[in-house]
């Protein structure tokens, strides 16, 4: 079977989405020699691959007018038995047979202006296309892969499935990487000081978490508020509005050094309002670093009773949180303890045989 996978966003650089594709390549690479795949990267991803790879260079941006129009012409010229988009960004011209991995619906739930760099004429034709593409993708897909009960609750529901048309839905977690340090990967850190690794979209609630901490430290001025990801337009909006001289944007953090920044925080706080999954508590966890956690979406889900969680609509609650765990060193240690039973739960290997059997159920 010829099996074509949208890689255009690969690697952590690149997020969440970025390191499940990744990995999603590493576990195909080992576990299949059977079927034939196309990989599609915007440019050479400069890896080693088996016989059985080939890659196709599509210089088209994701949600792009140019990747509705031209990605159809390129997948009907490679003429494989199965695409496998490992997001909801389908062509909508595209006719062929293809699975899509659906992470969230965070469009549907916080579809703002503040959310995008486009003006509100844009962001509406922008807003009015997603929905059409993500509407496609979910009643014209074979299979949907789920990345939590959440997200296949919350697509069912929200697209008003029947019960035999969400039976095509099927939830597969993620899994969880474990990234080594060394001495030489050793950065200069403050002795004290909370984490948090990711994107500043707005569903991420950071302002909120920064509103906290600027309070918090009144009390405890000897603590530090580290922010680390890609400084993007989000994140520089996020800087420019902050004066506080205890919050640390250290923009992205390769793999060598974020062990540090983990193994070393107090705790890692995780303030979001809507997620699909929630990966980088679980990467916190990976270092024993306890975990602080909003109780939003499938998060309760994915994280079970590892983390200390609070209401991320309520300062008093978060703040409460951030005492409780510095006052209480045993407590630290109990929710690093429940963090390594929690990690059990989680495998690339396991997605990536899941995801593998999904596509041999295709032939």
């Amino acid at each position: 079977m010829k099996i074509v996978i949208d890689l255009r966003i690969y690697g952590p650089k690149y997020g969440g989405l970025g390191r499940y594709n990744q990995q999603l390549l590493d576990q195909l690479i080992k576990l299949d020699s059977q079927n034939q795949y196309v990989l599609l990267f915007r440019k050479n991803p400069k890896i080693d691959l088996p016989n059985n790879f080939a890659v196709e260079i599509v210089d088209c941006r994701w949600y792009s007018i140019k990747e509705q129009l031209v990605l159809p012409g390129i997948l009907n010229k490679i003429n494989a038995d199965l695409v496998h988009f490992p997001h909801f960004n389908v062509p909508i011209f595209y006719k062929g047979k293809f699975i899509v991995t659906i992470h969230d619906l965070i469009m549907t739930k916080f579809p703002s202006k503040r959310a995008s760099t486009l003006n509100k004429y844009f962001f509406f034709i922008k807003y009015w296309f997603y929905k059409k593409v993500i509407t496609y993708a979910v009643k014209k897909s074979t299979k949907i892969i789920a990345v939590s009960k959440f997200t296949a609750t919350d697509i069912k529901n929200y697209f008003k499935l029947s019960d035999k048309e969400s039976e095509k839905i099927k939830t597969i977690y993620e899994g969880v990487t474990i990234v080594k340090t060394s001495d030489d990967a050793m950065v200069d850190l403050p002795k004290n000081y909370f984490l948090y690794v990711g994107n500043a979209y707005p569903h991420k609630n950071l302002e909120f978490l920064i509103k906290v901490f600027e309070e918090f430290i009144k009390k405890y001025p000897e603590y530090y508020l580290i922010l680390v990801g890609n400084k993007n337009y989000f994140y520089q909006r996020l800087e420019n509005e902050t004066n506080c001289q205890n919050i640390i944007f250290p923009g992205f953090v390769p793999d060598d050094q974020i062990s540090s920044y983990y193994k070393n925080a107090t705790a890692y706080v995780f303030p979001s309002l809507y997620e699909g999954f929630g990966l980088p508590p679980l990467e916190a966890m990976t270092h024993g670093t306890p975990v602080i956690s909003s109780n939003s979406s499938c998060l309760p889900e994915i994280l079970g009773q590892s983390v200390l969680y609070f209401d991320p609509k309520d300062k008093g609650d978060l703040q409460n949180k951030l005492e409780e765990l510095i006052k209480t060193p045993e407590l630290a240690e109990i929710l690093a303890k429940n963090g390594q039973n929690q990690l059990k739960k989680y495998s690339w290997d396991t997605m990536g045989r899941a995801i593998l059997d999904i596509y041999n159920s295709q032939k």
